[in-house]
């Protein structure tokens, strides 16, 4: 490959904390972070945030590749990438000293880290010309400046982006115009104790993005089924019926609707190890996860505890000056959680009292998730609420504490960012269900319309 087809990457601190091994994802191209870039890392690898973490990764991965025996002028020039398991990058990795840049090179005032950046990346565009230089970072406004600032080439960091819009996100289940029988020529069916399996002939069905734990649905007749197993020429769904799906029942809740039945049988169902809620607001999400665990923990005995626990990006530094134990620093940011507490048991003599009660029977404890590493959790039901707000990084981070008998719940609404550089493409949320969509141990459900209230129903649509 000749030099000027190669890109050159400059990388913003922001890329690195969301991915600390960034710089092993450009394959063949080469990899430049300013000297600005590491001095913000070092200010941020101190501090008390699980942040702080991901610096640090990404500084050792850095040392890796330019540590050693590296001379100051191989660093500037570009050093080789070491071959990484699972990553193609055949590139070079430089350190550029942007500090020795004169404000004038640029367009914007030096004295910002940002404008800072951005002036390399100017910089680099004028030596480098006519081989493309492409400035990264997941900051919104940074990339509007860039472009400002005459940076012909301004990228977010898509490396774990699956899909290009959001309206492509599966929903995890398939409505059939029609009936759905009418689509088959032929079917067989088999009963296995109390379960009736459908084998079905996917040409019948001329749909190839079917896969397991889908729910099917139509239009007219009450067929509710949900894909237990696919090959190359049949599929195989367990028939569910959706009225029996609307008569299931959870600590007193009833579904109001096909989805939120959909959602319940996931939850109640011990062959699923993770269930992923995804809608907007008022559509069920939390009051249906916490009724299911209810249910599961204190009526059926299949788990011991319920922990609940969401992201703080604010407690993180402070939560040690907060009064009280950790349940009672969390409960701010787990208020929706007490909401639900209070509304399963609001008919109660004493709801007070009751919910006191459930919360010691059920064993349920309030986490922070920035405390959450290094542990491994048994026999427990997990309710990660306001998923939306993580970044794939750190769900993945939350999955892998999960240990045997343990049923993690991930709910959010990707309409509700509160991160400065996710959006509902990039968030992990969006990435889990698009990655564990065809793992036999999880299933997701998007619980179309709103039934918190008739005004809550309006503000969504009409708002």
């Amino acid at each position: 490959m000749e030099q000027d087809d190669r890109k050159l990457f400059v990388l913003d601190t922001n890329v690195l904390l969301h991915e600390p091994l960034a710089i092993y994802s450009f394959k063949e191209h080469d990899v430049i972070v300013p000297m600005t870039v590491l001095e913000e890392l070092d200010q941020i690898k101190d501090r008390k945030r699980d942040v702080s973490r991901d610096a640090r990764v990404a500084i050792r991965a850095l040392e890796d590749t330019l540590g050693g025996e590296t001379t100051p002028e191989q660093i500037i020039a570009g050093v080789p990438l070491p071959a990484r398991e699972g990553h193609e990058a055949t590139g070079t990795l430089a350190i550029f000293p942007d500090h020795q840049l004169e404000m004038t090179i640029g367009g914007l005032p030096g004295d910002h880290n940002d404008n800072r950046i951005i002036n390399t990346a100017l910089y680099l565009q004028k030596q480098h010309s006519p081989r493309p230089v492409v400035l990264v970072t997941k900051d919104i406004n940074m990339r509007l400046k860039a472009k400002g600032a005459g940076i012909k080439l301004v990228e977010d960091y898509r490396t774990d982006q699956l899909i290009d819009d959001i309206r492509f996100l599966t929903k995890g289940f398939h409505q059939f115009e029609g009936n759905f029988w009418e689509h088959l020529e032929k079917v067989s069916t088999t009963r296995h104790g109390r379960q009736t399996i459908h084998e079905v002939p996917l040409k019948d069905l001329e749909d190839d993005h079917l896969y397991i734990n889908q729910y099917l649905i139509d239009e007219e007749s009450d067929f509710c089924g949900r894909v237990i197993s696919k090959d190359d020429t049949h599929l195989h769904i367990v028939d569910l019926g959706r009225s029996r799906l609307l008569n299931l029942e959870a600590w007193g809740i009833r579904p109001k609707n096909v989805y939120q039945g959909m959602a319940l049988q996931a939850l109640l169902d011990p062959d699923i190890d993770m269930v992923i809620l995804t809608g907007p607001a008022g559509c069920g999400k939390t009051l249906l996860a916490m009724a299911a665990a209810l249910e599961l923990v204190v009526e059926r005995n299949q788990y011991d505890k319920v922990i609940v626990t969401r992201n703080t990006p604010e407690i993180a530094e402070s939560i040690g000056f907060l009064p009280g134990t950790e349940e009672e620093k969390m409960a701010p940011w787990l208020a929706a959680i007490t909401d639900t507490l209070e509304v399963l048991h609001k008919n109660d003599v004493n709801p007070h009292g009751s919910m006191n009660y459930i919360m010691e029977k059920a064993n349920i404890q309030f986490k922070s998730i920035n405390f959450m590493r290094g542990r491994s959790i048994q026999n427990a039901i997990v309710l990660l609420d306001e998923c939306q707000n993580l970044t794939a990084s750190q769900i993945k981070t939350m999955i892998t504490r999960m240990g045997e008998g343990t049923k993690l719940i991930c709910s959010g609404n990707l309409a509700q960012i509160d991160s400065n550089y996710l959006t509902a493409v990039t968030s992990g949320l969006t990435y889990i269900v698009e990655r564990f969509k065809n793992f036999e141990g999880s299933a997701n459900v998007y619980l179309n319309g709103v039934v918190r209230s008739r005004l809550a129903e309006f503000a969504e649509e009409h708002l």
